[in-house]
């Protein structure tokens, strides 16, 4: 008989501790990790201060521990929204309680409050799972829950998940997190109706919408979500199809730049005679602080040091393709490619990117011929 080797078994182990949540790391799992343990434990101390202590008095409901579990560990979900989780819990213990009294055979009750409870959320848009749980426990709950009657969704249900959410959104906040989830529009920096132009070609809000059809799947994620995904997939993949060329490649190296001290006139007199969009700042030694451009310094006097931004930066190793999405933001104009001591060695522009594409698309004739 054959036994697995150490390595095969140490594989085995791997995969089946590793986190099934796409883009979940180990930090993300520890952040989650303290974040329920402080907050659950800090909801139950002040539900216990508000409400006293005593067996009919239950100081947390245990749906809430499902309920950390969303808000902790993946905040970006769409049940783990601070309406999901208030509405959903509240209304699915009103569900319950109607069940309960109701119907006297706790078996019908238990199934009937939970469906109720599913419909509700469904409903008034606060879908989240624990919401069942919620139900059941209006059901089952005993004499600790029926002394509530129907202020149980309200006090400790409705109470515990407020009291939860506030402190989730103290967490996140803390912690740098997009609590509640939000996906930044993108708008044109125009100013006009056009879409911008990273958005006009390829896949589509509708393309998405069909194909989401087409699976007769429910995701838990949000749509907008999902196009945001597929965006970033479009660029990793052209990142990695080229990543032979570096940014070394493309960059001038004899970089136009100005010290902190110069002054408007002289920084708007060297854009025009060099015909650039964006001059680096940099300190005597070589040392990139900042950056400006002729938004800056259109209407502005004194030295540029007032004026300054912060710079977009790379290295001269990174992908050059990697910098698609910064040089198609419709605000930058130009990138700083910097070394370990933020040196400047090189820069690179719109320009320089594009012709740095046009080179890698395949020269057919009729292509040509199309655009002449």
């Amino acid at each position: 008989m054959r036994f697995p080797n150490r390595q095969a078994l140490s594989g085995w182990r791997f995969r089946l501790f590793a986190p099934i949540l796409a883009g979940a790391t180990l930090r993300e799992r520890l952040v989650s990790c303290v974040g329920a343990l402080a907050c659950i434990a800090l909801t139950g101390l002040i539900c216990g201060g508000l409400l006293g202590e005593g067996p009919h008095l239950p100081l947390i409901v245990a749906p809430m521990g499902a309920s950390a579990v969303l808000l902790f560990a993946v905040p970006s979900s769409p049940l783990a929204q601070p309406w999901p989780i208030i509405g959903g819990n509240t209304i699915s213990a009103f569900m319950g309680v109607i069940a309960a009294n109701l119907i006297p055979d706790p078996i019908i009750a238990i199934g009937v409050g939970v469906s109720l409870a599913i419909a509700a959320m469904s409903f008034t848009r606060c879908l989240h799972p624990p919401g069942g749980a919620a139900a059941l426990t209006a059901v089952l709950g005993g004499a600790p829950v029926a002394s509530w009657g129907f202020f149980f969704p309200f006090v400790p249900v409705g109470l515990n998940s407020c009291i939860l959410v506030a402190l989730g959104l103290l967490f996140h906040r803390l912690s740098r997190h997009n609590y509640p989830h939000r996906v930044v529009s993108a708008t044109n920096t125009h100013h006009t109706k056009d879409p911008p132009a990273n958005l006009r070609i390829g896949f589509r809000e509708e393309d998405v919408d069909a194909a989401l059809q087409v699976l007769k799947e429910t995701f838990d994620i949000d749509r907008s979500d999902v196009s945001r995904l597929l965006r970033e997939v479009e660029i990793q993949a052209t990142v990695r199809s080229n990543k032979d060329l570096k940014c070394a490649d493309i960059m001038s190296r004899d970089v136009i730049a100005v010290s902190p001290d110069t002054t408007v006139e002289v920084a708007h007199a060297l854009l025009i005679r060099h015909n650039v969009r964006t001059l680096p700042v940099k300190q005597p030694d070589g040392t990139l602080v900042g950056s400006v451009g002729l938004r800056e310094l259109a209407l502005a006097s004194g030295p540029v040091k007032a004026l300054m931004t912060p710079p977009a930066t790379t290295s001269a190793d990174a992908p050059a393709l990697a910098l698609l999405p910064v040089l198609t933001d419709g605000k930058t104009h130009a990138v700083v490619v910097i070394d370990q001591a933020w040196q400047i060695i090189g820069l690179i522009s719109q320009t320089d990117l594009l012709a740095a594409m046009a080179r890698l698309v395949p020269t057919d004739r009729v292509v040509q011929e199309s655009v002449a």
